[in-house]
This record gives C-alpha cells, structure tokens and sequence, in this order.
C-alpha cells in the first residue's frame, strides 16, 4: 500500500473517501492531511494547501474519531504521550493535536477538546544516501559529518538512509549506530519497532532530549557512530563534543543553507573551531543536477 493511502486509512469513513479521491499523482506528492474544526480538510502539496474534494467543514467528531482509529480505540492512552504535541503511528505516519491543554505544575500533562489535527504522511527513500555516503568513505573510514540544509529539503530523509546504510555496512564494515531520535522521525517507533528501516545494527532512543539520549547511548549500548537529527541546543553540542572524545563517529543534522551559513552561527561555532566535524553534506534541491554536494569544514 502506498504511504498516502496507509496514511488515509486512519481517516473517518467521509475523510477517508475524499482522500481516496484524489488524482494519483496528486496523492504521491501529499506531505501532510490537515483537519481544522470548523474548515474544510486540505492536503499539503509542497507550499500549497489543496481542499479534500466533496468534503465540508470537519467536526470534533471527526477529530475524536480520527485520534480512536490512529491510536486503535486507545486515545486516552495516546493523548497522554503528546507533550511535545504529537505521537506516532503504525507506519512511520505522525500525527500532531492541537486544542485545550491541560497543565499541572507547569507541564503539559494532557490534551483535551481537539481543534486540529495534522497527518503527516511517512515517506522513506531507501538508496538516497548512497552515492553521499560512498563520497564521504573515499578514504575508507566514516568522517564525523553534518548534513545541512533549510527545513522542508530532505536532512532527515538522507540521515535515515546514511543511518541504515552504515549499520548494514553497505560502504564498508558494518557498524554498530546510536540514534538519537528524540522527535521520533528518523526510525519512527511504534510499540518497540522501528517502521522504517534503519539498519540491522541499530540502536534506537526515542522521545529523550538529544544531549541526554546520545549520552544513554554511548554508555549503555556501546556505538561506533551516534546519530542525531537537528542540532538545536548548547547542550547538544557540548554532548556531541564529548561522545567525539570518546572515540565514536558522528554523524548530525542541522538547519543551515550551506557552510558559510553555518559558520555565521554562533551555536555551532565551538564545534567548528575544535575541528569536532570535518565533513559537511549540503542538501539543496534548487540546484540542477545533483541535490547535494560533500564538501570538508573549515577549523
């Protein structure tokens, strides 16, 4: 089944037959299915935002019923999980709420009276990291690397791929991978298993901030390479700097537009100037050709 559909199936019946009746081609581009209470649902196509076709305004019936389907009548359960406003189901598909919260000493506890809802739609490339990771194995051995690009262009889609292409040892020997996976995009675990493939070598931590994740990892599971998506933080930089010391590859994505943008930010400037990274891969789909290029860090 194809990951739209598999996606739509979590849709009340109404939903689900005006998602179904989408043109095809339509379909294999749609990013995400947004319900808004009150408005008509829409699919994300790119920049665009396209109506369900024979669809009126959704309900918080549809809301509620749509949370019962994705979570298998557990919504309860579910709602309880998503302080960080969202949870994932089976299939990679992720589905993010938004309403009334309910707070208790300063922390989301629960959401309740749903206003909307966002489907997004799972999509894995399994071989886009190919060719990146051969360029970046020309030497033999995994060099600590960045992938870089602006939201929305692919880092986490090509670090899934480099993640599994590592831990297969598809360019070299296999190796035993860390990941961090804090937001739950990279591997997408559901009840324990990942639903993407991420490689038969891989260890994988969910849900935990990244500094302290990479650091769980790197004491109890024993990587040669710790992975993480979206350096956001000092304190993921500071674990990053000490995971590096310790002798494990490094391999982490961050929001740049190439690396003279990276070197204008302040947050990344330590890792720089202690050489902890010597790769970077540039991710930028508005070029022709080819989407990325492989190229060293300054120290």
């Amino acid at each position: 089944m194809e990951p739209f559909d598999q996606a739509a199936m979590l849709l009340p019946p109404g939903l689900r037959r005006g998602a179904q009746a989408l043109p095809a081609l339509v379909r294999r581009r749609v990013e995400e299915i947004r319900l808004r209470g009150g408005r008509p649902p829409a699919v994300v196509v790119g920049s665009d935002e396209l109506p369900l076709p024979g669809c009126g305004e959704v309900t918080t019936r549809d809301l509620a019923l749509t949370v019962e389907i994705a979570t298998g009548a557990s919504a309860h359960t579910a709602l309880e999980r998503v302080r960080q406003g969202y949870f994932t189901v089976r299939g990679g598909h992720r589905l993010g709420l938004c309403g009334t919260v309910t707070a208790e000493e300063g922390q989301v506890k629960n959401l309740r009276q749903l206003s909307s809802l966002n489907l997004r739609v799972a999509r894995a490339v399994p071989g886009c990291g190919e060719q990146v990771l051969s360029e970046l194995m020309e030497g033999g051995r995994l060099p600590n690397t960045l992938l870089l690009a602006p939201p929305g262009q692919g880092k986490t889609t090509l670090l899934r791929d480099l993640v599994r292409l590592i831990s297969n040892g598809s360019a070299g020997p296999p190796l035993r991978v860390g990941l961090a996976d804090e937001r739950g995009e990279v591997a997408a675990l559901w009840e324990g298993l990942p639903q993407f493939d991420v490689g038969e070598r891989t260890d994988v931590l969910e849900g935990c901030p990244k500094a302290q994740g990479l650091m769980m990892l790197l004491r109890g599971m024993n990587p040669q390479v710790l992975s993480c998506d979206e350096i956001t933080l000092p304190a993921d930089c500071a674990a990053l700097e000490r995971c590096g010391n310790c002798g494990v590859k490094l391999l982490a994505t961050v929001h740049a537009d190439g690396v003279d943008d990276l070197t204008c930010k302040p947050l990344y400037r330590s890792l720089l100037e202690r050489g902890l990274f010597s790769q970077a891969v540039t991710i930028d789909r508005r070029r022709l050709g080819s989407y990325y290029r492989v190229e060293a860090l300054p120290c």
